[in-house]
Formats: structure tokens, C-alpha cells, sequence
């Protein structure tokens, strides 16, 4: 019960940062400037809806993959959460007349563009590669649960990076104050996977 309501109340810290789509406009907080396509705020939608997609079709797996409730529960909720966040990021760059595809490299807008390889498809930090995703539709039962645990501890640092990277970076308070929420709740349930790790006698990867 401990890591359902850890898992919980995760997730519910993050939809309620994701609950300001209801009243975010373009320039909220900025001044009632729309950011430009080259802006942080622009460049952190792009990305991180791209990190977020991935989030969301790792869980999907892993949900088809294993009948532990505890891991199909958490992966629901980050599966149900990150999609929401992903649909107002999308909406924002609607909003701001913006393009969802960049003609610069991922993490541009962190000034970091080029420390993601994308070899095999991790384009940016923390993401899995194509051999890692389709590792994970291959295995099942405890194996599955460690090796999604272990990928998805990897992928919230690495999204944990990019949001504090909006945070102090990004114009728009709307979204400054949902890449807070997502530090908060990714970091939370990054300790709660290293103990679900741990039970499995298993640990995060180095």
C-alpha cells in the first residue's frame, strides 16, 4: 500500500501542474510575448514531448509484458500522465503558431546540442535505444519489471535534466511551473522505482 500511494501521490502532484493547460495562454508570464521557434520555451516542448512519447510506449509494453500489479499500476500512471503533459506541450506549440519539428538538433535550446548520439535512436538524455525497446517487448514476467524499472530510472534523469533545464531557462510560467511539477514527480518516483528495484533483488544501472 506504501508504494501505491508513493506512486499516487507522484502522479498527482504532476496533473496538477498539468491542470494550468486550462487557463495557459501563449504569453502567460512572458511578458505577452508568443516565444520564437529558436526559444527554450519552444525547444523543451519539442523535446520533451518526443522524451515523453517513449515514456509512454515503454510502459505500454511492460503493462503487456507482466502481471505484477504494482509495476502495471506505475506504468499506467506514468504512461497516463506523461500523454496528458505531451498533449498540452504539442498544444502550446499550436498555440504559439510554432513547428513541432526542429531543423536543429535535440537539446539545442540547453545549448547542448550533439551530447545525445542518437545512435540507435536515443536522441536524448535518459531515452532508450531501438535494441533497448525492443529488448523489452521481448522479455516477460520479473525480467520485464527489472529491465523497465532500470530503463524508466534512466529516462526520468534524464528528463528530471531537461525539465530543470526549462525551469531555469523557459519565459512562459505556465510552462516553467509544469517542468517543476515533472522534477518533482519524476524524482519521486525515482526513488520509489529503486526500491521496487531493490525488492527484485535488483538495482538501477550505473
Amino acid at each position: 500500500m506504501r508504494h501505491a500511494g508513493l506512486v499516487a501521490g507522484a502522479a498527482a502532484t504532476a496533473l496538477v501542474a498539468a491542470g494550468a493547460i486550462t487557463y495557459a495562454v501563449a504569453g502567460d508570464d512572458g511578458g505577452g510575448r508568443t516565444p520564437s521557434a529558436e526559444s527554450a520555451d519552444a525547444g523543451f516542448a519539442r523535446d520533451m514531448a518526443v522524451h515523453h512519447q517513449q515514456a509512454v510506449e515503454m510502459s505500454y509494453i511492460v503493462r503487456d509484458r507482466t502481471k505484477d500489479e504494482e509495476v502495471r499500476r506505475l506504468a499506467y500512471d506514468i504512461a497516463q500522465t506523461q500523454a496528458n503533459q505531451r498533449g498540452m506541450m504539442l498544444g502550446w506549440l499550436d498555440l504559439w503558431g510554432l513547428p513541432k519539428v526542429s531543423s536543429e538538433p535535440p537539446m539545442t535550446w540547453m545549448d547542448m546540442d550533439g551530447m545525445a548520439s542518437a545512435k540507435d535512436g536515443a536522441l536524448m538524455p535518459g531515452m532508450a535505444t531501438n535494441s533497448e525497446m525492443k529488448k523489452l517487448g521481448e522479455l516477460s514476467g520479473k525480467q520485464a519489471e527489472v529491465y523497465y524499472l532500470q530503463l524508466m530510472t534512466d529516462h526520468h534523469k534524464g528528463g528530471v535534466h531537461m525539465a530543470e533545464g526549462c525551469v531555469d531557462r523557459c519565459v512562459v510560467g505556465v510552462e516553467k511551473r509544469l517542468a517543476q511539477g515533472m522534477v518533482d514527480a519524476q524524482q519521486s518516483e525515482i526513488l520509489l522505482m529503486a526500491d521496487m528495484l531493490k525488492q527484485r533483488g535488483a538495482a538501477p544501472r550505473p
